[in-house]
């Protein structure tokens, strides 16, 4: 008779990502995956191939979680852009991780789709893909910076991100 399941992909990828957040990647051992889901390591290989994969794992989980709450914005370029921020704001180490390592080109298409829709309204079809990757390169460069706390020379950092924003829409 098989051992049952103690434990889910779900469960394992939500552990992984609540590592990272507390600990940064280096937290995000499979020891210490195995010790938050209730089961010991060789438990996890059956779900998941090794920590690279699971890494992979929770940067998919992250491209679903940030389209999401893009999907949930009312679509205009710049609320997209205050919910990228927010989203980087409540989980910074997974928005880190983001870029750092390839996930799923399929759940990245469909996160994307409300940027390209409103880039499509902004500058129509043709420039489209253009304008959704500036928007999406300042966006990520600046809360970045911010992140990083690399902006040092005083000023308003909130007023800064409109100011951007408001440039933004005014290219367009």
């Amino acid at each position: 008779m098989p051992a049952p399941d103690r434990t889910s992909l779900e469960a394992i990828v939500d552990a992984g990502r609540d590592l990272l957040e507390r600990g940064g990647p280096s937290a995000v051992t499979m020891q210490a995956v195995a010790d938050r889901v209730g089961v010991r390591p060789p438990s996890l290989y059956k779900r998941v191939r090794d920590r690279e994969a699971l890494l992979r794992l929770i940067v998919e989980a992250t491209v679903e979680d940030l389209g999401g709450r893009l999907a949930a914005s009312d679509g205009s370029l710049a609320e997209l852009a205050r919910g990228y921020r927010a989203f980087a704001r409540d989980r910074p180490e997974a928005f880190r991780l983001l870029y750092a390592i390839p996930g799923n080109d399929e759940a990245l298409g469909r996160a994307s789709e409300p940027v390209l829709r409103a880039a499509r309204e902004a500058v129509g079809e043709e420039r489209a893909l253009e304008e959704a990757r500036l928007l999406t390169a300042w966006a990520t460069g600046f809360v970045s910076m911010e992140l990083a706390g690399a902006f040092r020379l005083g000023g308003d950092v909130d007023a800064a991100f409109e100011y951007g924003i408001a440039r933004l829409a005014q290219s367009a």
